[in-house]
């Protein structure tokens, strides 16, 4: 018998054996077993090869991640081990329950923007008919959405669970008090709220963040050529002030998934600035905020500042895990929830003064609706008004756009 090779350079590793192998007799029974000799040589070769591309998926694909993911995990599990601990030791409230630094890293490993590109993908996906109303109505019953509010109650009229997210509201369910200069900007439960002192504010009760990390340097009305190197938190806070007279005043409103997603503007004022910091997507939960100190000033934000009657004005819709993205209604430009490569840079400015080419001011009215999330997220408001001004609402206490923040004089 003789074989002949079909021989393709010099093979090595699982090419070693030659792939066919041809044979020449004039027995019909030999060359039978030398057919099934060659098949089971070629299917011996291709498992050899699948083993070695499982081997080196394995090496460089599934031991990093594996590794990653009990490095996450024991991370986390020694956070959550020292919050318990830390819980039955100390009181409620106490400085010691607040996250430590190696804490917030571990915390910060997590993937909460791709987690949320992933979420904002999946919740944008079109649901046939007959799908709706199981899946938005168990949404609805898991988050207490109240139907009877919306524009559209029809639960079939939804394509998708993103655009449930963003359901309008019927007319004359959010009346606006006229009486008050300020009006809760969305649906939320107050976090907190006071006086800002020594450019420190409470982020919730025992847990405050610093305002100029919050708004970044304020050099909005001089241009960026101006940075006040070295300033103070008080003289911070001082610089913010139009009228020397008055205070620096600040609210948090958490909005919970179940929650009105629209966001409205809260006074009569114009908009001349936007900050937008790329940040992280963390959760806002109020029980993580109680925990991270500076929260806020970690996630991703856009930061409106203008005037209204009293001076300075700001409002900042802040970004949390699981929302898609910010949208606000008069500035197409903004784009948030991006990748790292994307906006690599800590924070961008807009100025909106008329000087700018291309730029306008944004005149908003008391109740104009202002821009939406695509989940719940915070608003949080930085104003400036008199020594005087006092608040009407309390923390904790849920609040619907509209209402007044203000409490008025008898």
């Amino acid at each position: 018998m003789v074989y002949i090779w079909l021989n393709f350079g010099q093979p090595t590793g699982p090419f070693a054996r030659p792939f066919f192998r041809r044979s020449v007799s004039s027995s019909g029974g030999t060359t039978e077993t030398n057919v099934k000799s060659t098949v089971a040589t070629a299917s011996a070769a291709t498992a050899s090869y699948k083993g070695v591309k499982n081997s080196r998926w394995r090496r460089y694909v599934l031991k990093p991640f594996v590794f990653v993911q009990f490095f996450l995990g024991f991370g986390l599990l020694a956070i959550a081990f020292q919050q318990f601990r830390r819980k039955n030791t100390h009181p409620s409230q106490s400085p010691e329950l607040i996250a430590k630094d190696w804490e917030i890293f571990y915390y910060r490993i997590i993937p909460f923007r791709a987690i949320s590109r992933a979420w904002g993908w999946l919740t944008n996906r079109h649901l046939p008919v007959w799908a709706r109303k199981p899946i938005l109505g168990i949404y609805a019953r898991m988050f207490n959405c109240n139907l009877d509010e919306a524009l559209d109650g029809n639960l079939e009229n939804y394509s998708c669970l993103a655009e449930f997210f963003r359901r309008k509201l019927k007319n004359g369910v959010r009346p606006i008090d006229a009486a008050s200069s300020v009006v809760a900007p969305s649906d939320g439960t107050v976090l907190n709220f006071g006086r800002v002192t020594a450019g420190m504010m409470e982020q919730v009760k025992g847990v405050s963040y610093s305002l100029g990390e919050f708004l970044g340097p304020a050099y909005w009305r001089n241009g960026p050529e101006v940075r006040n190197v070295g300033q103070t938190d008080i003289e911070y806070e001082n610089s913010l002030l139009v009228n020397k007279e008055n205070d620096l005043f600040h609210c948090v409103i958490y909005l919970a998934p179940g929650d009105y997603h629209c966001f409205h503007s809260p006074v009569d004022w114009t908009i001349n600035f936007r900050r937008h910091f790329p940040g992280a997507l963390l959760s806002v939960n109020p029980a993580v905020a109680k925990w991270v100190a500076g929260l806020f000033s970690l996630n991703e934000r856009a930061v409106y500042v203008g005037r209204w009657q009293h001076g300075f004005f700001s409002m900042t819709p802040v970004g949390a895990t699981n929302v898609g993205s910010i949208r606000v209604y008069a500035d197409q430009q903004l784009r948030t929830n991006c990748t790292k490569w994307a906006l690599p840079l800590p924070y961008y400015d807009q100025y909106m003064e008329p000087s700018e080419a291309g730029a306008k001011e944004i005149p908003l009215s008391k109740g104009e609706i202002f821009g939406e999330f695509n989940l719940g997220s915070t608003i949080v408001l930085i104003f400036e008004a008199p020594k005087e001004f006092e608040f009407n609402i309390r923390p904790g206490e849920k609040i619907r756009m509209g209402q007044p923040l203000q409490r008025l004089s008898p």
